[in-house]
């Protein structure tokens, strides 16, 4: 899937901010934009060959946009050929202290940054990365987060506040502005739902910069992507947002998984894959769990490889118990029996087929009946 191809939304009921609009490399972010998807690599971003491989399974699963720690000049170097090796992806260079390595990796091709223009040094430092980055044609997210904040804003706040995180980010803001840079997004997270919301709500009202959403720390994959739902789902169904990250304690490719799923429940991008699967019981003789989800990853490869082909209702079942009457509503079934499946097209049985070739051939003539 290109990215200037990205899954739009069908029509529906929710509101949407009116943002600036932005680019990371070819993607627009703000300004009605689909809202995108991004996740971090948990790779060394030293280690290249790892790098590219993290970035094209992100890629397979959907996802829109990949940061990277850039820890020294041999990360930010490394940048060069992860970008040569993937070009489509945007790349966003993560930045802490040292302006010189933000610019190190945009002169590597890094699409944007992410820092805090108060950490990196003086107003002289911060304009010097503005040129690179406004030369690169890049933009900037200042990354504004409840643990970190400014002494001076805790004190005066009474702590990590919504209002303090606000009050951070538009300083940041305004550190940028004063050098004319204005090709950024925000963010303000915590770990806190009540927190983050009112963070956002607040800054949605002062600025019309893209938002970038997330709840930091949010935990592992269970907790974190129910509390990130939550925190996340809700501002998106008030308008608020252009792009989100939910942050786990997890592979990242879930993290991708997790918020392409959020989207599509809120209607911002097309319907992925329909798998009904029933939860199995003792009457189960084959690997639904391993089939089930197998199917789903096959499928998800398959949309994204093709974002028009038509969508068809795939159930899995264990069982010849409701087996057969969720194989004449589904499109395309496979129905366990002893050790194996037994593949249905419209309610019609088609084939029998080893647990290990199940999938395969159910996406055989998923390919076929889409006609891509």
């Amino acid at each position: 899937m290109k990215h200037n191809d990205m899954q739009t939304a069908e029509q529906n009921d929710l509101p949407r901010n009116r943002t600036r609009r932005i680019m990371l490399g070819r993607l627009p972010i703000g300004g009605g934009a689909p809202v995108s998807v991004q996740t971090m690599a948990n790779t060394d971003t030293r280690d290249i060959e790892s790098c590219v491989k993290c970035v094209r399974k992100f890629r397979e699963a959907g996802c829109d946009i990949v940061r990277f720690a850039v820890p020294d000049a041999e990360a930010a170097s490394a940048l060069k050929e992860i970008k040569k090796q993937c070009p489509e992806m945007p790349v966003v260079a993560d930045i802490h202290f040292d302006w010189r390595l933000a610019i190190e990796s945009l002169k590597s091709g890094a699409d944007g940054l992410r820092i805090n223009p108060g950490n990196i040094g003086g107003q002289d430092r911060v304009k010097a990365v503005a040129a690179a980055a406004k030369e690169r044609g890049a933009s900037i997210r200042i990354g504004v987060n409840a643990g970190s904040l400014e002494p001076e804003l805790l004190k005066t706040y009474g702590g990590a506040t919504p209002e303090a995180m606000v009050a951070s980010a538009l300083r940041h803001v305004e550190m940028l502005e004063n050098v004319d840079f204005h090709d950024m997004k925000i963010s303000v997270k915590a770990s806190d739902i009540s927190k983050t919301l009112a963070a956002y709500r607040l800054l949605s009202k002062k600025t019309n910069y893209p938002l970038h959403l997330g709840l930091t720390e949010a935990g592992t994959l269970i907790s974190g992507t129910v509390r990130s739902s939550i925190a996340i789902g809700t501002l998106l169904a008030e308008g608020i947002g252009d792009t989100i990250r939910i942050s786990l304690t997890d592979e990242p490719v879930n993290e991708v998984r997790a918020g392409l799923e959020l989207l599509r429940c809120l209607g911002l991008r097309k319907p992925g894959p329909s798998v009904i699967s029933c939860p199995t019981c003792g009457r189960t003789q084959a690997d639904v769990f391993g089939t089930a989800r197998r199917m789903e990853a096959a499928l998800e490869s398959f949309y994204n490889t093709f974002p028009n082909a038509v969508r068809l209702s795939v159930a899995v079942m264990g069982c010849v118990v409701n087996g057969p009457g969720e194989a004449r509503d589904a499109d395309v079934a496979l129905v366990g029996g002893k050790d194996c499946f037994f593949l249905y097209s419209n309610g019609k049985m088609l084939s029998r087929h080893s647990v290990d070739e199940a999938a395969d051939a159910a996406m055989n003539l998923i390919r076929s009946r889409s006609k891509v």
